[in-house]
């Protein structure tokens, strides 16, 4: 039986993680027992990612619309806009 250490992404410690049931994609989820935050270390669909959110707002800037970049990262336009507006609150 192989055992994986998991990390939590929001307080980086290993020992006070446990499972936390499954995504409706089948992905494993967690929950830190210090931070008391639930997580999953990987991701079914890509316009979760961070990545993704740095690249929704780079097409923007270079003049994209918001149909286009759901199109080309393959992700939907409503996502697009949810990050959009998400990245104007937090600047």
């Amino acid at each position: 039986m192989a055992v994986a250490q998991v990390a939590c992404i929001h307080c980086q410690q290993t020992i006070n993680v446990a499972k936390n049931g499954k995504a409706e994609t089948g992905h494993q989820r967690y929950r830190c027992k210090d931070c008391n935050k639930s997580f999953q270390p990987e991701y079914g669909y890509d316009g979760n990612l961070h990545s993704t959110h740095e690249k929704i707002i780079k097409m923007t800037m270079n003049g994209s619309g918001v149909r286009d970049i759901g199109r080309v990262l393959e992700i939907s336009p409503t996502t697009v806009l949810a990050c959009l507006k998400n990245s104007t609150r937090q600047q």
